[in-house]
C-alpha cells in the first residue's frame, strides 16, 4: 500500500482552528508541543477567540492556560497537572470533574464537542497504520469524534499495540516534527516513603494484578516486590519502576484472567527506557480508557491490588484527592475507578497510601476535611489505608471503629488531638470503642 502522506507546517496546520472551537490535546509525554506553540502564536495575534482546550495531564509548556489569554483560550482540563495548576487555582483556567473512565464518554456521548484533535503518532507502517504511542486514554475518542484531526508524525513516538493504532485515512492534516518526547525520571524515595512502600508491599500477594501511578510511593512499593511471583499489570499508567520486575520475571501476567501475559495501560510517563520498552512490544496493550478504567472490567482479574494516594482523609474515611481550596491537586483521575474495581475483584485490595503528615508537619488525617476539599473516594468505597505507621482495613467498620483505626496510623504528634475530636464527635461511647478494639 502507498502510505505517502503530505506534510504541512505547524503554523499552517493550526489555521483550521476558529473561534469557539473545542480542541483536544493528546496527553502526558505526547502533548504536541509544536502545534501548541503555533496555536498560541495565533492566539497572541488575536486571530480567534473563546477557543476551549481539553486534555488530561500534559507535560511541557501550557501557555494557553495563562491569564494573558483570557477571552482567547479557555482551558477546561480533565486532570490538572503541575504545568497548569497555578493558573487553574487562580481562576485563569478551569477543570471538569470526571472519572478517568468517563473522559472518553464526554466526546462519544456528545456532552463535549471536539472540533479539532491535535495528537502525536509514530510514522506509518506499510499498511498505513500509525500508533498513538503513549497516549490512548481519551485521545482515541477525540480522534473518532473530531471534525479535524491534526497529527504530528514523530519518529520518537513508540509503536504501541492494543487500541493505539489508527489509519492515516483517519487523519486530515500531517505535520512532521522529531522532537524527543518529554521524560519523567524516578526520584529517590524518602525514609517515610520507603516505610509506606514496605507496608503496602506486605499487603500484595503473589499473583496480584497491580494498579499504581507514578511517583515516589509507587516506586517505593515496586522496589519491595522483588521476591513476589506472577504479578500482573492492569493500570491507567506505569513508569520505570515496573521495568526491573518485568526483566526479573516477577511481572509476567500469568495469573491474569483477561489479557493474560500482557501489561495493560492507557497512557505512560517515564524515561526513554519506558518508551523503548513499549515500542513494538506485543506484551504491552495500550488501551482505550473505557477499557482500562472500567471497574467491571478491572474486577475480572483476580487479586487486583490498587494503590492510590490522597491529600487528606478524615476520621470517617472521606478521602480528598481533589481540592479547590488553598491547594489544587490533580482531580478525580482513576482513583475511584480502580478502588471500586479492586474491591469487586476476587481477593482484591483497594489501598489508599499517603504520609501521615505533610512536609510542614500538618496532619493529613483530620477530624473533618478542610473547607473546599473535594471528596473523591467516599467512606463507602474505602478499604485499606496505609501510612508509614502501619496499615488498617476500615471496610465493614462502624464510624467509631474506623475513627479508632485511622487515628492509630496517624502521626504520633497528632493522635491525641484526633482522639479528642473523635470523643467530641461520638460522645462517651467512643471511650468504650477505644478501650475494647484490638488493633
Amino acid at each position: 500500500m502507498n502510505t505517502q502522506i503530505k506534510f504541512t507546517s505547524a503554523e499552517e496546520a493550526v489555521k483550521v482552528i476558529k473561534s469557539n472551537d473545542h480542541v483536544h490535546l493528546s496527553s502526558v509525554a505526547s502533548a504536541p508541543q509544536c502545534l501548541i506553540k503555533a496555536m498560541c502564536e495565533r492566539g497572541e495575534n488575536r486571530e480567534f477567540e473563546h477557543v476551549h482546550i481539553h486534555h488530561l495531564h500534559t507535560e511541557g509548556p501550557a501557555p494557553y492556560s495563562e491569564p494573558r489569554f483570557e477571552g482567547i483560550f479557555q482551558l477546561d482540563s480533565f486532570f490538572v497537572g503541575g504545568n497548569v495548576r497555578k493558573n487553574t487555582q487562580c481562576g485563569a483556567a478551569d477543570y471538569i470533574p470526571v472519572f478517568l473512565s468517563e473522559t472518553q464518554k464526554l466526546y462519544r456521548s456528545g456532552v463535549l464537542p471536539c472540533n479539532v484533535a491535535m495528537i502525536q503518532v509514530c510514522p506509518p507502517d506499510k499498511h498505513g497504520y500509525v500508533s498513538l504511542g503513549t497516549s490512548v486514554d481519551a485521545t482515541l475518542a477525540a480522534v473518532e469524534c473530531a471534525d479535524t484531526v491534526i497529527a504530528v508524525v514523530n519518529k520518537y513516538v513508540p509503536r504501541a499495540f492494543g487500541d493505539a493504532f489508527i489509519h492515516v485515512s483517519d487523519i486530515d492534516i500531517f505535520v512532521e516534527d522529531d522532537t524527543p518526547l518529554m521524560q519523567g525520571h524516578i526520584t529517590e524515595p524518602s525514609e517515610i516513603e520507603c516505610a509506606i512502600g514496605r507496608n503496602c508491599a506486605e499487603l500484595i500477594e503473589d499473583g496480584a494484578c497491580l494498579q499504581m501511578g507514578i511517583g515516589a510511593i509507587p516506586n517505593a512499593v515496586l522496589s519491595q516486590l522483588g521476591g513476589h511471583k506472577n504479578l500482573g499489570i492492569h493500570t491507567e499508567m506505569f513508569a520505570d519502576g515496573v521495568l526491573p520486575l518485568v526483566e526479573s520475571g516477577v511481572v509476567n501476567g500469568a495469573n491474569k484472567a483477561i489479557d493474560k501475559g500482557k501489561m495493560v495501560s492507557t497512557f505512560l510517563m517515564g524515561s526513554q527506557k519506558v518508551y523503548d520498552f513499549i515500542d513494538n512490544n506485543p506484551g504491552v496493550a495500550m488501551m482505550d480508557v473505557k477499557y482500562t478504567n472500567d471497574p467491571f472490567i478491572i474486577a475480572k482479574n483476580p487479586k487486583v491490588t490498587a494503590i492510590n494516594s490522597a491529600l487528606q482523609i478524615d476520621i470517617t474515611g472521606q478521602v480528598c484527592a481533589d481540592s479547590v481550596g488553598t491547594v489544587f491537586y490533580s482531580g478525580v483521575g482513576g482513583q475511584v475507578d480502580f478502588m471500586y474495581g479492586a474491591s469487586r475483584s476476587e481477593g482484591g485490595k483497594a489501598i489508599l497510601a499517603m504520609p501521615a503528615a505533610t512536609n510542614k508537619g500538618i496532619s493529613k488525617i483530620a477530624p473533618v476535611l478542610t473547607s473546599g476539599a473535594g471528596v473523591v473516594t467516599t467512606r463507602s468505597h474505602l478499604h485499606w489505608i496505609v501510612t508509614e505507621y502501619g496499615a488498617v482495613n476500615v471496610y465493614g467498620k462502624t464510624l467509631q471503629e474506623r475513627a479508632r483505626l485511622i487515628i492509630s496510623i496517624a502521626h504520633p504528634d497528632h493522635r491525641e488531638e484526633l482522639e479528642r475530636a473523635a470523643l467530641e464527635r461520638y460522645g462517651s461511647h467512643y471511650h468504650y470503642i477505644r478501650k475494647t478494639m484490638i488493633l
